[in-house]
């Protein structure tokens, strides 16, 4: 008889966060519906659950949404885009939320569809306390240090693209994200496009094989991770480098141009790519053309179950689309994200009153 195959501490980890994500995804829900039925007025609590990306949005969004229509309440369970698709597939949760587009099978067998709500930018940051210009890096020099290939902060790949610094002759400390999360999706997409090399070692993928690099599970944790390891670099949702104080690297663009984070650099690359039809709501973003346009830039989308099998819930759903692509967008420049462009937000709401 064959021994089974034993499980490593990382796979059991991943296995158990999983279960417990799915237990408290089914106790939101159960209390949900308690709430419901102990109310006078029927109450809809609409959960949903992903990536940690935009969780600090989610949650003043059910803040904010909640006081409006006390009948229809949000909560947000952060567990990783991956998760949150194989929730929402399996009918636990009314949403998931994450960055990395869905594939055709996920589509057909879960019945999804996905919707942007938000501009995002996932930025290399590092840490390098005696460099106070602005570090200026391409896609394909990242891919390298990705990769494992540039090992040193002074290495001439990287002087060649900043001679006004002098660059240390420090080891490049660089940190990563674990399998299932939608930041790896848009940073190896970006990768992907600048390095045919990194294209064929690692690809595209919310689960990259890393062949360097420590891990920083959260995005709040790679943060605090290259916020306090000198020489290290990594990458992370542009508020979460705003917020910490963090810097951040210019990336070179399809236009040649180095451009930094910001909310006029995402929305350029969103209209660069999207203009004028406003109806490709499922478009990568990242290595927009255009001079302005920051290349590592994404929708973060809604993923959807349609059609619905709840009447009162879809309904409910229906509602908090419509007041996310109306008053819930000032709450993501609040928060630190960048709004959708109008005529994306018009055809947005358009799909959502399509969707009831």
């Amino acid at each position: 008889m064959k021994a089974r195959a034993s499980l490593s501490k990382s796979d059991i980890t991943r296995r158990s966060n999983s279960f417990l994500s799915y237990l408290c995804l089914l106790l939101l829900l159960a209390l949900g519906l308690r709430g419901a039925r102990a109310t006078a007025q029927s109450t809809v609590v609409l959960v949903g659950s992903g990536s940690t990306v935009p969780a600090p949005l989610y949650n003043r969004w059910a803040q904010e949404y909640s006081k409006r229509n006390s009948n229809i309440q949000m909560r947000y369970l952060p567990v990783g885009t991956s998760e949150g698709i194989k929730q929402i597939s399996h009918s636990a949760g009314d949403f998931a939320a994450g960055e990395s587009q869905l594939t055709d099978k996920e589509r057909k067998e879960g019945n999804l569809i996905e919707l942007p709500v938000v501009l995002i930018g996932i930025v290399p940051i590092y840490n390098l306390p005696d460099v106070h210009h602005e570090l200026r890096l391409s896609g394909e020099v990242l891919a390298e240090i990705f990769l494992g290939d540039v090992k040193t902060w002074n290495a001439p790949q990287i002087a060649k693209l900043n001679p006004e610094i002098a660059l240390p002759n420090r080891p490049i400390q660089v940190v990563n994200r674990p399998a299932g999360k939608g930041s790896n999706y848009v940073f190896t997409d970006f990768l992907s496009k600048a390095s045919s090399k990194f294209r064929a070692q690692v690809g595209v993928t919310v689960s990259p094989k890393w062949p360097v690099g420590t891990s920083a599970e959260r995005s709040s944790d790679m943060a605090d991770k290259v916020k306090n390891s000198p020489g290290s670099i990594g990458y992370v949702e542009y508020q979460y480098a705003v917020k910490d104080g963090i810097p951040q690297v210019a990336v070179l663009n399809a236009a040649g141009q180095f451009v930094k984070a910001s909310a006029e650099s995402f929305s350029a690359a969103c209209n660069a790519v999207e203009s004028p039809q406003w109806n490709n709501f499922s478009a990568s973003l990242s290595n927009a053309p255009g001079a302005d346009s920051f290349p590592i830039t994404s929708f973060s989308w809604i993923y959807l179950r349609v059609p619905s099998s709840d009447a009162s819930r879809a309904a409910a759903l229906g509602d908090l689309l419509n007041w996310i692509y109306s008053a819930g967008q000032q709450y993501a420049v609040q928060e630190g994200y960048s709004e959708l462009p109008q005529p994306l937000l018009a055809a947005l709401r358009k799909k959502a009153n399509d969707l009831q």
